[in-house]
């Protein structure tokens, strides 16, 4: 049994694409003694019948999903070997599951919430997250997303009163600082980086969650998107966009916080890499 837990989140752009990548991904980092013990995915694009429940289990893994035909949807893995032995399925693996933001009529699948017992620690609470694009700022996509980020402030600060060890984890569409874009000055004015969603940003670490990411030494130009357009990924015209915001309690166990470029060098890649926290055990 290791002494760390390692929680992902990947914007695969489609699951019935990216299946093998996953797959691929999560194997390659057992076999590098680096197992993933969740994962949450953004960008299924595919309904819940359609969900590959099957082909996940038969790689060792249990999964709730919440699916959206052509767009969206959002899951979360949990590696069956990483679990307390009475969670060997999905109904004890998967505690207090929330759909969508609670109290909201909202019929986009933008998040999934669980709280995972794995073996030798204490509980955690997932959040896996698909925040919105935004467009542009004058846009009504955009005032969707502004309205949709104070929702899902209110129902976290509620959910952190309830779960102090809690991982928010996903593609927020924003990147906090010029720091996280490769030409702050070409993407000023557009969304992900307008005052207003870096503002919820910051509101969002108000609630006491912290960017696992900048909680460490990084390289400089570290992103996790890279536009499939003019060679976006191969000069490195990036943007981090993806994140695990972790709760104090969680903060204070964290040990790495990193991008794994490696999957968005593969064949047929998603646009976003896997972003990786280790968690150590209490």
């Amino acid at each position: 049994m290791t002494d760390s837990i390692r929680i992902a989140a990947w914007n695969v752009n489609s699951l019935k694409v990216r299946l093998p990548q996953v797959l691929r991904w999560l194997q390659d980092q057992e076999q590098q003694k680096q197992a993933i013990d969740a994962l949450c995915l953004q960008e299924l694009k595919l309904t819940d019948d359609k969900y590959p429940h099957q082909e996940l289990e038969a790689a060792g893994y249990l999964s709730l999903a919440a699916g959206q035909k052509t767009y969206n949807g959002v899951a979360i893995i949990v590696r069956k070997a990483a679990l307390a032995a009475i969670a060997s399925d999905v109904q004890t693996t998967f505690l207090k599951p929330i759909r969508n933001i609670p109290g909201s009529s909202d019929e986009q699948q933008r998040i999934l919430a669980a709280t995972i017992p794995f073996s030798g620690t204490q509980p955690i609470r997932l959040v896996s997250a698909y925040f919105p694009n935004g467009q542009s700022p004058d846009s009504d996509k955009f005032a969707y997303k502004l309205d949709w980020l104070n929702r899902l402030q209110s129902w976290l600060t509620s959910e952190l009163e309830q779960s102090q060890r809690l991982a928010l984890l996903g593609d927020f569409n924003i990147a906090p600082t010029d720091e996280d874009v490769h030409d702050p000055k070409a993407w000023e004015g557009q969304n992900l980086v307008s005052p207003p969603e870096r503002n919820a940003f910051q509101e969002l670490l108000n609630l006491g969650l912290h960017d696992s990411f900048r909680m460490f030494a990084q390289a400089p130009k570290t992103y996790s998107w890279w536009d499939y357009r003019m060679m976006g990924f191969r000069r490195n015209a990036g943007m981090r966009i993806d994140h695990i915001l972790l709760s104090e309690q969680l903060k204070e166990k964290c040990s790495a916080s990193i991008v794994d470029k490696e999957p968005r060098t593969w064949e047929q890649p998603s646009d976003h890499a896997p972003v990786i926290a280790t968690i150590k055990k209490i």
